[in-house]
């Protein structure tokens, strides 16, 4: 049977994270080397399976509210008050400028 207090059930619910965020956001990313997107993944499993390890599932869990909140604040807020959709990312140029990417 399968069971919740193996860190596989952390691997799970991190991975499924990143993979629905690739999924629905990887759009403000393409501008971004491969191999440092893979990293990102990396270090974020390593950094959620430590707090999990050290302080408890609960606090790993909680550890995702702040970045998640920040996420949401530049999404809903920061990027549309300058001007890109924080949906789409769009208009490209404009999204690049804003956050000095060379394209």
């Amino acid at each position: 049977m399968w069971r919740m207090d193996t860190f596989w059930f952390d691997v799970a619910i991190i991975m499924s994270m990143l993979a629905f965020g690739n999924i629905l956001f990887g759009h403000f990313e393409e501008h971004r080397p491969k191999w440092r997107r893979v990293l990102k993944t990396i270090l974020m499993l390593a950094l959620f399976l430590t707090i999990s390890a050290t302080a408890g599932r609960a606090w790993a869990l909680a550890s995702l509210v702040l970045p998640l909140i920040a996420v949401l604040w530049i999404h809903l807020v920061y990027l549309p008050r300058h001007g890109v959709n924080g949906w789409t990312g769009e208009p490209k140029e404009k999204y690049y400028e804003l956050i000095g990417a060379k394209k």
